[in-house]
Formats: C-alpha cells, sequence, structure tokens
C-alpha cells in the first residue's frame, strides 16, 4: 500500500510544478504528517524531492527528474477510456486504475499540456441516472466487470419473472441505462446473445476458463437493436385519440417517441378543427390512461370503449372540484 502510494506522490510532484503538502495529502487520502515522512523516504532512496519553506512553499521534483514509471497497464490503459464517466468507474471497481493512469499520462505530457484533465473534467460531466431516483451498484457489478475485461465465462444465478434459474455465461459487455446495469453476454448453448439485468443476478462465479470473443461483435450496435426490439415487444395495445395541434406536439413527449411520430406521420389529414385522429400502439390501458392524461384536454380517446369511459369520469371528478 505504501509503495503505490509513494509512486503515485512521485507522478503527482512530476506532473505539477510544486504542490503543497495539504494538495498532497488531499490527493493520497492521508494526513500531512504522512507526506512529510513520504516525502523524507523518497529522498532517502534517491528521488529528489525538495521542500520549499514558508507560505508559498511546497513539494517538488528538481534536476529535471523523470520517473519512468508511466508505462500504462493494460487495465489502466482500459478504464482511462471511461474516465469521463466517474461514477461508472467506481461502480465497476475501476477508480483506483484510472486515476493511476490518468496520473501516467498527465506525467507524460508537456508541462503546458497537463492541465488538460482538469480542464476537461470542468467542461464535461455524466450524470447517467433519472431524475429523481437513487442510484444504488449492483452488488455482483464489480465480479461481472472483472469477468468482462477478462474474457472469463461466468456461472451465474439469474432472477427471472418466474423463477430462479442458472446460466453458463459469456459477459461481452456492460451496458448503463438510465441507472441501469446490464450485461449483454453469449449464451454456449445455443449460442445466442442476450441481455440480462445486473440487478437480478443473485449469484456470479467466474471460473478460470477464457472464452474465445467474436471480434466482430458490436456492442453498440447489439445494444441498439435490443432496446429498440424491447421497446416494440411491450407495445401490445392500441388505442385511437382525437388530437389538437398542442396535443400531436406533446404526443412524443407523453408516450413512446417511436411509436408517436410512426402514428402521427400515419395519421389522416386534420379535420374541420385541425384535430388529428390516429392509432396509437400502447403497453396497456392502465399505461395509456396514466400517459395520455398528462395532455389533458389536448386529447380525446376515441377507442377503446373503457379507456374513454375512464377519462370520462376524470372529466367530471374535475369538473366536481373545479365547479363549472
Amino acid at each position: 500500500m505504501r509503495a503505490a502510494r509513494l509512486i503515485k506522490m512521485v507522478l503527482l510532484l512530476q506532473s505539477r510544478p510544486s504542490m503543497t503538502a495539504a494538495e498532497l495529502a488531499r490527493e493520497l487520502e492521508v494526513s500531512e504528517r504522512t507526506v512529510t515522512r513520504d516525502a523524507q523516504a523518497l529522498s532517502e532512496a534517491g528521488v529528489p524531492v525538495y521542500a520549499d519553506r514558508g507560505r508559498a512553499g511546497g513539494y517538488r521534483l528538481i534536476g529535471g527528474y523523470r520517473t519512468r514509471l508511466t508505462g500504462l497497464a493494460r487495465g489502466e490503459a482500459e478504464a482511462l477510456f471511461l474516465s469521463g464517466v466517474p461514477g461508472a468507474l467506481r461502480e465497476m471497481g475501476l477508480e483506483d486504475a484510472a486515476s493511476a493512469a490518468r496520473l501516467k499520462v498527465s506525467a507524460a505530457l508537456l508541462p503546458s499540456l497537463r492541465d488538460a484533465s482538469r480542464t476537461a473534467a470542468q467542461r464535461f460531466h455524466l450524470d447517467a441516472p433519472n431524475w429523481f431516483t437513487e442510484p444504488k451498484a449492483p452488488e455482483l457489478l464489480p465480479a461481472v466487470a472483472d469477468a468482462v475485461w477478462d474474457d472469463r465465462r461466468i456461472s451465474a444465478r439469474y432472477r427471472s419473472r418466474q423463477a430462479e434459474v442458472e446460466r453458463e455465461l459469456e459477459p461481452y459487455g456492460l451496458v448503463l441505462k438510465a441507472g441501469v446495469w446490464y450485461l449483454c453476454a453469449r449464451v454456449p448453448e445455443p449460442g445466442s446473445y442476450r441481455v440480462y439485468r445486473i440487478d437480478r443476478f443473485t449469484a456470479v462465479e467466474a471460473g478460470g476458463e477464457r472464452f474465445e470473443r467474436d471480434e466482430e461483435f458490436d456492442l453498440p450496435a447489439f445494444w441498439d437493436e435490443q432496446a429498440e426490439r424491447f421497446a416494440r415487444s411491450i407495445l401490445r395495445a392500441e388505442v385511437v385519440v382525437r388530437l389538437s395541434q398542442a396535443g400531436a406536439r406533446a404526443l412524443p413527449y407523453a408516450v413512446d417517441p417511436v411509436a408517436a411520430r410512426e402514428a402521427l406521420a400515419a395519421a389522416d389529414a386534420p379535420d374541420e378543427e385541425g384535430r388529428l385522429t390516429l392509432t396509437l400502439p400502447v403497453e396497456s390501458e392502465e399505461v395509456a390512461h396514466a400517459q395520455l392524461a398528462g395532455l389533458g384536454p389536448e386529447v380525446e380517446v376515441l377507442e377503446p370503449g373503457s379507456l374513454r369511459t375512464r377519462f370520462a369520469e376524470d372529466a367530471r371528478r374535475l369538473a366536481r372540484l373545479y365547479g363549472t
């Protein structure tokens, strides 16, 4: 642990002109007294760490010293490409690897470019979870992530809607969608690719056997295809609605946007009141009621009759609340 901290201290000092004891303590997550002892240990080991005294003082390397410890390990290099998503790195257990990689890259840059990581962090941040949700990383995510990086087969227990099942999987890739982690994996028998929610894994064990990855597998393309298929698969019912122009503009924000755009494109010409009548695919009558209610008087449900009856009852209750 101390050896890793000393290396990190050298890389920090190499990437900046100087750092105060307080800054080093904050970066290394130790006390200033520990920083002093570490600086002394480095000096005794032949690393030219110099301490400037006074209010503006700090620690720096002298004599143009350059460490040769800037070569990236594979895990650090892979984590570096994910360094724009710190929350995801932390949940996968790769935060330390990414930190080490950034330090090594910074140490290898010209002095005029060493603030690149700081300026980039000031200008871009990814916050993946939805609003009003408490993101919680699945407990087994680090184990799954390790298997993904190492191309190792896993034995997993998965909680489906019907029952808990056991699967032998070849983990190909991870996807973070709206704060939820998914695993895209190949099932050796029958040799098909499937998607699993990681928070539904109840047990994961990585074996010693590595699988041979299909280099033609395209994770983004596979995910897009599966996401579109899933979105269409849940639209099992239809409703017929009559929309004002304002309702037509708001429809893609109230229901599935792809389904809304396709329904609007297939609608007949507006009637004499400027309203559009269209058939809209929906998940269920319950879901359609909740979604279309947000459009208020800009939508009129024509079919099915049971859904129209619900909206008529909503209108009567609103009239009782607010008067005529």
